[in-house]
């Protein structure tokens, strides 16, 4: 795949004026409360993106142009500012990452026939299952995540027993936990234990006794959460004693929130592509540099990344329809199998608008460094039923 990754005048906080001819994107995102930290970065990738295509000539010959507006992290405002980016003559929206939050902008966008993608959710229903046909997430779902340490715990570090520790604050975490369960026992793995807790708790005191009185201490711990409450987990795992290898989603990438965890080694995510300079894959480092010239700083975590491919496959998905329809640019996308991205391929269908397999990079940290130490794909994508339970 070619790109650009053009470092010019990325306009991260004021959007160009609309003109008559232009082509525009509507971002109904979170640019206050705590949903920003995961919808700003994405967004600047979108934008990246965008710049990209407009410096290469634009979209049908047209330039890409963009509006937003503020949901204020509350669904509430997602529907309201949906609205009125599509009165404001938005030809797509792009919304929050949190499916809850992001659905009242998307279902405002499906009931006028316009396609909306996700900027980074990964519950199955950010698409077609919980808003429409016209819904997509370019993120890999929670559950292909769980999946991915499961199977690769097992031919990598020759994993047999593990032990599910799920926060049940978020659906996302539930989402890591059921492709964990689906795959770690369909591999030939024994789940010997399961237990949960809440992010907010200040002690898994209850939880560590129950793991350390087992006969002996399963090979992985599959921690479904995210940070504050993982960080907490991690550090109370450790001082117990228990050396198990600790896996979770991509949720906990980055190394920000390290310092709560000192000298920390044994802990395993998948990711989309590594913010650490070691991808294996050159447009991802090109990206990271691309990023770094639009903020002044690196990506701080692999959740920038779904928002430039969003940007890159309906950009393809238009070019093919001849279109910004969102019926006909949903037609072209659901017929992409293993569309090339800078960050691997992406595939669609009519009954999923979402990755439900990718090639993940393993990150592990080892002595407080995260580093890329394989990657993986899982043999067998993660069924339909099985995302939906």
């Amino acid at each position: 795949m070619k790109t650009i990754f053009s470092a010019t005048a990325v306009a991260l906080g004021l959007a160009a004026p609309v003109m008559a001819d232009d082509i525009t994107i509507g971002f109904a995102i979170a640019q206050s409360g705590w949903l920003e930290a995961y919808d700003t970065p994405a967004t600047t990738a979108a934008r990246i993106r965008i710049e990209e295509i407009n410096a290469a000539g634009g979209l049908l010959g047209r330039q890409i142009k963009w509006i937003e507006a503020d949901t204020k992290s509350d669904q509430q405002q997602s529907a309201s500012a949906g609205l009125r980016l599509i009165d404001e003559g938005a030809d797509m929206l792009v919304v929050s990452c949190d499916y809850d939050f992001g659905a009242p902008a998307a279902l405002a966008a499906e009931s006028e026939g316009i396609n909306s993608f996700f900027l980074c959710a990964e519950d199955v229903k950010a698409g077609i299952q919980g808003v429409g046909p016209n819904s997509f997430s370019a993120s890999v779902l929670a559950a292909v995540q769980g999946a991915t340490v499961a199977e690769w715990s097992m031919a990598e570090r020759d994993a047999k027993t593990g032990y599910v520790l799920l926060d049940t604050t978020i659906e996302y975490n539930k989402g890591i936990c059921t492709g964990f369960d689906w795959m770690f026992p369909t591999a030939g793995g024994d789940i010997v234990g399961r237990d949960t807790f809440k992010n907010g708790d200040a002690s898994i005191a209850s939880q560590i006794t129950r793991i350390k009185a087992l006969p002996q201490e399963p090979d992985v711990i599959m921690l479904c959460s995210y940070i504050p409450g993982a960080a907490s987990a991690v550090r109370q795992i450790r001082a117990a004693g228990i050396n198990s290898l600790i896996l979770n989603g991509s949720a906990v990438d980055g190394s920000y929130w390290l310092g709560a965890t000192p000298d920390l080694s044994g802990f395993v995510v998948p990711v989309q592509g590594s913010i650490y300079g070691d991808d294996p894959r050159a447009d991802v480092e090109a990206f990271n540099v691309a990023y770094e010239k639009a903020t002044g700083a690196r990506p701080a975590s692999s959740y920038a990344y779904p928002g430039y491919v969003l940007i890159d496959l309906w950009a393809k998905a238009v070019e093919r329809a001849g279109t910004v329809d969102g019926s006909e640019v949903t037609a072209e996308l659901e017929q992409m199998t293993d569309e090339p991205t800078a960050f691997g391929p992406r595939s669609f269908s009519s009954e999923l608008h979402h990755q439900n397999a990718a090639e993940m990079q393993i990150i592990e940290i080892t002595n407080a460094k995260p580093a890329v130490v394989s990657k993986w794909a899982i043999s067998t994508p993660v069924p339909l039923d099985v995302l939906l339970r």
